[in-house]
């Protein structure tokens, strides 16, 4: 079986380099840029993080010419579709609801935890006020809980919102939470349970781009089976995230 998944790997990648041949073309990989540890800009302003390392070596065994380009959130898929760039990887939930709008590669982050932060152990995570990124799958399980949603565009606005005041809680995925719980001093805290939302973490691409797609899977597998990918999400995320067997 594992023969089977590398040869069948071999064969969708090497229609990658054909496709590369054929377009000749840049493909333009659209990240958000403020998501750390899966995205950001570093002190030189250029983007970096897993997302930005993971992006580049799925280039590199698809023998795609790659170069990134950074978008707001809340507009980062319509500007997908509009043709401003050819991928999402950006720290994206794969969804059925954004599945009828895009597509998705196979995931390169297991179905991961999502948490709520509070300043308080007695932060009220049903009636009081929670904080979330706008347009993403936890703003949406905020909505329907019954507790106030107020949205953001940006993460590190939700996290603000706690500190000030605004909102009894953040909701967001717990990779993204954990480096700053860690480093509030106690001041932050996990409160409540973790939720396990969507099917893992995605590359989105325009469901015309079939042969892209084919390709990028292609490399995510390889890096499965030979282990790199793992070793990528521990090195970004710690050794207690997870990974794949």
């Amino acid at each position: 079986m594992k023969r089977l998944a590398l040869t069948t790997a071999s064969l969708a990648l090497a229609a990658g380099m054909a496709f590369a041949a054929e377009h000749e073309t840049t493909v333009r990989m659209g990240t958000e840029g403020a998501y750390p540890p899966y995205n950001f800009l570093n002190d030189s302003g250029e983007v970096d993080g897993f997302e930005i390392e993971l992006g580049n070596e799925l280039c590199a065994r698809a023998e795609l010419t790659c170069e990134w380009v950074t978008n707001e959130w809340d507009s980062i898929i319509p500007n997908l579709v509009s043709g401003n760039y050819d991928t999402i990887i950006a720290g994206m939930s794969i969804t059925d609801e954004r599945d009828e709008v895009i597509d998705f590669t196979q995931n390169y982050i297991p179905p991961a935890s999502s948490a709520f932060v509070g300043t308080s152990e007695d932060a009220d995570l049903t009636g009081g006020v929670v904080a979330a990124q706008t347009a993403t799958i936890q703003a949406g399980y905020v909505a329907e809980s019954g507790a106030a949603l107020i949205e953001y565009a940006t993460p590190e606005e939700t996290v603000a919102a706690v500190r000030n005041g605004e909102a009894d809680a953040v909701f967001a995925d717990k990779d993204y939470l954990v480096p700053i719980v860690d480093a509030s001093g106690g001041e932050l805290m996990f409160v409540g349970e973790d939720v396990q939302l969507g099917g893992g973490v995605g590359m989105g691409l325009r469901e015309s781009d079939t042969e892209l797609k084919a390709s990028f899977d292609a490399a995510i597998t390889s890096m499965k089976e030979d282990g790199t990918l793992n070793e990528m999400i521990l090195k970004w995320f710690g050794e207690d995230a997870a990974t794949y067997e």
